[in-house]
């Protein structure tokens, strides 16, 4: 896709944004949205086009950093629980308390009990979160491997990107296998009826934007959409199933 016929689309689609918002406000809805993936994956990029010409009273989106001592110390969802949303509103996590089975898991952040504790607890949670009426989303942008490593090293080139640097970058490339295996324990374990995952196939960040929109809408009620616009690529991005790591849908 050039450019230009990108950029015509992604309006079309962010029209079509403002027009669930108003929805979502009109009809009390919460939805909350999700995205995890390796670093440089483009959870940053995502999040700005969907967010771009949202209502900026009913859109936030979470990034926490570095727990503190009294956070480490709490129930570990509670820090996350503070940013849910409420009635009208659509919340979105850079990162979220999938951070235990990805980065504390692979860089030993977390002993195996927390990590444990962790993996029989986040179903129940999300469970309770959907039963309160919050419509859950869960995301993971896969990327290749050549992929992220021209990423990350457009980050330490670009005098604009410098901000995205961090220690974790540092040995992203060198524990690969590690975070794969990770990845893959944390889908297989986590994916479920009620609160599913989707994959997004990453590599081109252009198509990766207009699918995670177009799927968002596809997935939320709502009246006044585009049905024509609602279809994501199945190609681009799909539901879990462990045939993807076999078929290589997913990347190794």
């Amino acid at each position: 896709m050039d450019k230009k016929a990108y950029k015509k689309e992604l309006e079309r689609l962010q029209i079509e944004l403002v027009k669930l918002q108003r929805h979502i406000i009109k009809h009390d809805l919460k939805i909350l949205i999700i995205f995890e993936g390796r670093d440089a994956a483009g959870k940053d990029g995502t999040i700005k086009r969907i967010t771009e010409h949202l209502s900026p009273r009913e859109t936030r989106v979470v990034a926490l950093g570095k727990p503190s001592d009294r956070e480490q110390s709490s129930w570990y969802f509670q820090r996350y629980a503070a940013h849910l949303p409420s009635e009208q509103e659509m919340v979105l996590f850079n990162r979220s308390w999938y951070n235990r089975a990805g980065v504390e898991r692979v860089m030993g952040f977390c002993t195996d009990t927390e990590y444990e504790s962790f993996m029989g607890a986040v179903l129940p949670f999300e469970h309770l979160l959907v039963k309160s009426g919050i419509q859950l989303f869960k995301y993971y942008l896969d990327i290749s491997k050549p992929e992220q490593i021209e990423r990350l090293e457009d980050r330490r080139r670009n005098p604009l990107k410098t901000w995205k640097i961090s220690p974790i970058d540092a040995v992203a490339i060198e524990k690969w296998e590690d975070y794969s295996a990770a990845r893959n324990e944390m889908l297989a374990r986590t994916h479920n009826p009620v609160t599913p995952w989707h994959v997004a196939r990453a590599d081109n960040k252009k198509l990766t934007r207009l699918n995670v929109i177009r799927h968002i809408m596809a997935n939320v009620d709502c009246p006044d959409k585009d049905e024509h616009r609602a279809h994501p690529d199945p190609e681009i991005i799909f539901e879990y199933d462990e045939k993807h790591l076999k078929s290589g849908a997913i990347s190794m």
